[in-house]
């Protein structure tokens, strides 16, 4: 695939905060002392240019960049808006209990940034790798903030825990990812969608969709894959659970199997924008059948 220079404009938001928290790691190494507060108020300022971003590109329609694995569109654009408030809330809020704490580490405002950041790939991924790549860069963000208190055996604890069961989820996602692949020959939820539609779900696919699923459940401490969530959110410091509860459980239903199309949709050309009612791309959050719609009588 050839690159292009206007997928990188659909997927703006995220570069500004991938490139931005490597700034901010950078500023944090060579500061002084009070980093911490200087980072922590460059990541609010960061979180704010990349929803000023979000917000700008939202009446430009539908943009599908890298080969339709990343996409961005109406609902996409609602879902980044509440992570980037909830993020830059909760480094405001957590601010005088970490000092307090005695943990305040410019790495704390950084690995929000990160997880942000993972949070929004996985919010426009469109392809089980893209979803993977999000997932991992939110998960090993997450497993760093629960520990981040490591003066206190609770917190290492509950980052420990988080770490091993997170692998483990991550694991079953990847496995059943890969069945999903190997029985359809598709990545691409729409791809996906459509095989299924043609052929049936063989027995493979099935499996597969079990252990993605099961998968997503880890992550989102549905039951009953939630016996991870008592200590880890009892070990974390408050301000993290307070950014553990709400957040990471926004992205994941926005990419479940069961949002996924029966039929398939080809996307628009690769980095650029439709109109959100052009019939080139549904959108990913609508994805039942037509046929499956009520029509109206008389």
């Amino acid at each position: 695939m050839p690159f292009d220079t206007n997928m990188l404009i659909v997927a703006l938001p995220e570069v500004v905060l991938a490139v931005g928290a490597m700034v901010l790691l950078m500023v944090g190494a060579f500061s002084s002392r009070r980093s911490f507060e200087t980072v922590s108020s460059l990541a609010v300022v960061l979180l704010a240019a990349a929803l000023f971003v979000v917000l700008a590109g939202a009446s430009g329609g539908t943009g599908v960049a890298f080969g339709g694995a990343f996409v961005d569109d109406g609902f996409a654009t609602v879902m980044k808006t509440v992570i980037l408030v909830g993020s830059a809330a909760a480094i405001v809020m957590s601010g005088r209990t970490i000092t307090a704490g005695g943990y305040a580490r410019f790495e704390y405002p950084v690995l929000i940034v990160l997880a942000t950041a993972g949070m929004m790939l996985m919010v426009s991924a469109n392809d089980l790798i893209a979803l993977y790549l999000g997932l991992e860069l939110q998960s090993l963000a997450l497993y760093v903030l629960a520990s981040i208190n490591r003066d206190a055996i609770r917190s290492t604890e509950a980052g420990l825990k988080y770490f091993v069961l997170g692998a483990l989820s991550s694991g079953m996602l990847l496995y059943g990812a890969s069945l999903v692949y190997g029985f359809t020959g598709q990545t691409s939820f729409d791809g996906i969608a459509a095989a299924i539609g043609a052929g049936g779900a063989a027995l493979g696919v099935v499996f597969g969709l079990v252990f993605l699923i099961s998968g997503l459940a880890f992550k989102v401490s549905a039951v009953p894959f939630h016996m991870w969530t008592p200590d880890v959110y009892e070990g974390s410091p408050t301000p993290v659970t307070a950014f553990l509860a709400p957040l990471p459980r926004l992205q994941p239903w926005r990419c479940s199997p069961a949002s996924w199309s029966v039929r398939s949709a080809k996307p628009s050309r690769t980095g650029s924008r439709s109109s959100p009612s052009s019939p080139s791309y549904r959108w990913c959050w609508d994805r039942s059948p037509r046929s499956a719609r009520p029509t109206s009588s008389g």
